[in-house]
């Protein structure tokens, strides 16, 4: 009860501090008569409700219906609840190191990671999670549930059932000691043999920093290095310090890299660098994508208006947003959005404006065409509200909705795990290849009653019938031209299959990496056919076209 207190007070608290900030006293009036409402309900709940409530769960999905209201980014978590946030910043957790996910009615391990002691304990990909310590898990065992009951200090055991698919004896019983769980944010780093360097990093916890200084300063000691490339696709970010820091491997001590702005004027805070730089000359590229967000575009931002680095691929995320987080009674955690970040040119990358919201409730978007202008330190143009736009545009193309559902329904995947019960054996990163045989054996593997896809040229086709009866074109002459070219237009699954070969066998591939490499062979297998890589090269590689990119444009 002094917990659900706790929350309410939490709440009421909130509601003041907004109220109090308004100006106008008739909307400050009437949220305070609202806060009381909900006080009011609360109370009546707990004392007169004819069954016995879960206080806590209700307080739970009210504070989180309150904050999703605002952003999607200031939560709350609960006193137990809070081993996910912390082990973003932290790069760390105990635990048994593997992802899991819920399939339909079943629970499983989808990845459980190199060199952790899920793997090294014999726990596979794909493995469904029955039961933990004895507890059963069913379909209605939350994933987080299943998440915290792995979890555990370093050093403990816990006995986990589960049923492998596709072996004989499914059913496999394992004791794994927990231990801490160090999450790699560089999973690769090396120079190819054209002597440019590669960095692969993932997120920026309090290990990113060294762990990119040691991989820049083993390439510096390469006499043959020309360049290097930092790859923050798919990053979503994480600490802010961190990206500063990383900046200040390339620019003068001293740098603005980042400033942060809160509701009032003295919560202004300027981030510069503070150490030496370890080369302030060499040829630097960044490659980004719609998942590169925050701290991401924290560093490719401030390098694109520091001219230190040309950025290549496509336009990031747009997030502008700094979170911090503010304990709360109990012991419970909320992480709050309390400023705005601004780049070295001043501009502000937000994308979506959270305190306008469109008729149906979304954030709204500002259109590319109400964005300003801002000028890097070269002079260039930049602009704002939309994220990071790379001086070098790689598009990647778009996939089919057949790609979508193959890797959604998990038809790749099973196929994987069905191919790794089958040749459990070690390979090395470089014989592993799909071959024709397994490409045949995957389309063989699919139910067509059961893979469901959108056939766009028969939908159009259908829609096209429809509204020639609507509009009184149908005639018989009409509808056997119809019917003609619906038998030439009707979709075969193993054509479309045959059709999508490429894409499909590098999903295939991808899965089968993920069950017999680690990290590091993972990310190096992918770099030759990286087309988004290549381009980087291209201009690391031409020291004239490079110096162009970053120079002043005349318009």
């Amino acid at each position: 009860m002094k917990r659900i207190l706790g929350i309410i007070a939490i709440i009421l608290c909130i509601g003041a501090a907004i109220a109090a900030n308004d100006s106008r006293g008739e909307r400050k009036d009437r949220f305070s008569r609202k806060l009381g409402t909900f006080n009011t309900i609360v109370k009546e709940l707990q004392t007169n409700y004819v069954d016995t409530l879960d206080a806590n769960t209700i307080m739970d999905k009210t504070i989180g219906a309150l904050l999703y209201q605002i952003d999607p980014y200031t939560e709350y978590y609960p006193a137990g609840d809070q081993d996910e946030i912390l082990s973003i910043s932290e790069g760390k957790y105990a635990g048994i190191g593997s992802f899991i996910s819920r399939r339909g009615d079943i629970t499983i391990f989808s990845e459980p990671q190199w060199g952790s002691p899920a793997r090294k304990g014999g726990i596979r990909a794909g493995d469904i999670i029955l039961a933990i310590n004895g507890d059963s898990i069913t379909s209605k065992t939350p994933v987080s549930d299943v998440s915290k009951r792995l979890r555990g200090q370093a050093g403990t055991e816990v006995k986990i059932d589960v049923r492998r698919p596709h072996v004989a004896d499914s059913l496999l019983s394992f004791n794994i000691i927990r231990s801490d769980i160090k999450i790699n944010p560089l999973p690769y780093y090396g120079v190819a043999d054209n002597g440019v360097g590669y960095i692969k990093l993932t997120t920026f916890n309090e290990n990113s920093a060294r762990e990119v200084r040691d991989a820049v300063l083993s390439m510096l000691r390469n006499p043959n290095l020309k360049g290097i490339v930092i790859d923050l696709r798919d990053n979503g970010g994480g600490l802010l310090e961190s990206a500063v820091q990383i900046a200040s491997y390339f620019v003068p001590k001293g740098t603005e890299i980042v400033r942060t702005k809160g509701r009032n004027p003295h919560d202004e805070r300027v981030f510069k660098t503070t150490g030496q730089p370890l080369d302030l000359k060499l040829p630097l590229a960044i490659l980004i994508n719609e998942n590169t967000a925050s701290a991401s575009e924290i560093l490719s931002g401030s390098m694109q208006d520091l001219d230190r680095a040309v950025i290549v691929g496509e336009r990031s995320y747009g997030k502008g947003l700094v979170q911090t987080t503010r304990p709360l009674p109990y012991d419970d955690l909320l992480k709050i959005t309390t400023g705005r970040y601004y780049i070295p040119s001043g501009r502000l990358i937000q994308a979506l404006d959270y305190s306008h919201r469109n008729p149906d409730g979304s954030p709204a978007r500002t259109p590319d065409s109400l964005t300003h202008e801002f000028a890097t330190r070269a002079g260039r143009i930049v602009r704002d509200g939309g994220g990071i736009t790379p001086d070098v545009h790689v598009t990647t193309p778009d996939g089919n909705r057949l790609l979508y559902n193959i890797v959604a329904d998990f038809w790749a995947y099973d196929y994987a795990t069905k191919y790794y019960a089958e040749h459990p054996d070690s390979v090395s990163p470089d014989s592993l290849r799909v071959t024709d045989e397994m490409f045949e054996a995957f389309k063989a593997s699919i139910d067509p009653s059961r893979f469901k896809y959108d056939k766009q040229c028969e939908s159009g086709l259908q829609y096209l019938r429809e509204a020639a009866e609507t509009e009184g074109y149908m005639t018989d002459s009409v509808a056997a031209q119809f019917d003609i070219l619906g038998k030439m237009l009707h979709h075969d699954l193993s054509h479309d299959l045959d059709l999508n070969r490429k894409d499909i066998i590098e999903i295939i591939d991808n899965e089968l990496a993920l069950r017999y490499f680690s990290d590091a062979d993972r990310v190096r297998r992918t770099l030759p056919s990286d087309s988004t890589l290549a381009a980087a090269y291209e201009v690391i590689l031409a020291p004239e076209h490079y110096k162009a990119i970053l120079s002043k444009k005349k318009e």
